[in-house]
């Protein structure tokens, strides 16, 4: 039995056109159904459903041999026990540094300001501001990033950007671009040598279905 880790919403039905390319289609919607187990059209193929943030999780420690998930989570987990064989090139976006309309962002940076900024992508943020010598105070948030600046809580935020009209309708603008973000397959190290015959095939087909 292969056991792959997915999250529901747009990775899912994104993977969708992969997984039915190596013959595998769910035979329930999880965005439908309270099953966290789905069995699919392959009797030796089952997908378990889990929050993006926890894929990793579940393929690191064998809870899963595959799983699906996106380079932010990938990021800010480590990659710890984890084969990374493709990017998948779905879920694009970008990591974006975001401020207020008003805020001078280039200059605050150029004064060396020290500057509150809000995220759930702490290790990512840490890094990035790092590396350009900015010095930063960073408050971990779960949701609603867009708030923060608008309640004065930071004075910007680092988070996923796909259209930006979230931005837009709370006067936030992307002042910095941190890196594009798509989604790649992981497998469990352990796995892959022990079902390498089912495993492999299945690395192929994905492969060959990468828009």
């Amino acid at each position: 039995m292969i056991t792959i880790a997915l999250s529901k919403g747009r990775i899912f039905e994104e993977t969708l056109p992969l997984l039915a390319a190596a013959g595998i289609v769910p035979e329930e919607n999880p965005e439908h159904s309270r099953k966290l187990i789905i069995a699919t059209s392959r009797a030796d193929v089952r997908v378990v459903i889990v929050r993006a943030s926890d894929v990793p999780t579940y393929v690191q420690y064998g809870a899963a041999d595959l799983g699906i998930a996106g380079k932010d989570v990938l990021l800010e987990h480590g990659g710890a026990g984890l084969y990374q064989p493709l990017d998948l090139k779905i879920a694009k976006c970008r990591m974006c540094v975001a401020a207020p309309a008003g805020f001078d962002y280039a200059s605050a940076v150029r004064r060396g300001a020290r500057l509150t900024v809000a995220t759930k992508y702490l290790t990512t943020a840490r890094e990035h501001f790092a590396a350009k010598g900015v010095h930063v105070d960073l408050i971990k948030l779960y949701g609603s990033m867009e708030l923060a600046p608008l309640a004065g809580l930071a004075d910007a935020i680092v988070d996923l950007v796909s259209s930006g009209g979230t931005l837009k309708a709370n006067n936030l603008v992307e002042v910095e671009e941190i890196m594009p973000i798509s989604s790649r397959l992981i497998v469990n190290q352990a796995s892959l040598k022990m079902k390498r015959g089912l495993i492999t095939p299945l690395i192929d087909a994905f492969e060959r279905a990468i828009p």
